[in-house]
């Protein structure tokens, strides 16, 4: 099963919270973990905020992102294409969406995800508009 993942759902692989088991488990259950390029630097940037924080150490910081870059060896990871732009403009276009939201949607389109994993309501209800197959985290 290919398994499309936004950044508030894969940020969940990483950072114990709600949603973390689920997460975990539709890891565990996909045969292709699917993301969006700006997927990447968007969870990045929740380990520097939990940096900056102080939520996680610097040596915690280097191994959560030690461990992403491992993960996403053998992930198929989405190029911004016009195959990818065009989807994601119909779902701001029929959707109150921001603008990453909508390239996350795009992107599991155009690779055909089998199902689309977030914690983001409103995004689970444009993708489902979209044609996909959604979930909850």
């Amino acid at each position: 099963m290919r398994v499309f993942f936004d950044t508030s759902a894969f940020v969940k692989r990483y950072v114990s919270e709600a949603g973390t088991d689920a997460v975990l488990q539709w890891c565990d259950q996909a045969t292709e973990i699917i993301l969006s390029g700006v997927a990447l630097p968007e969870v990045v940037s929740t380990f520097c905020r939990l940096q900056r924080e102080g939520k996680i150490t610097d040596t915690q910081y280097r191994q959560l992102k030690s461990l992403l870059m491992a993960d996403i060896e053998d992930a198929a990871i989405c190029d911004l294409t016009p195959v990818v732009l065009a989807p994601a403009i119909w779902s701001l276009e029929k959707n109150v969406l921001r603008g990453m939201d909508a390239i996350h949607i795009g992107s599991a389109v155009a690779l055909q995800a089998d199902i689309f994993i977030s914690a983001d309501k409103r995004q689970l209800e444009a993708a489902a508009r979209s044609g996909l197959r959604v979930e909850s985290v």
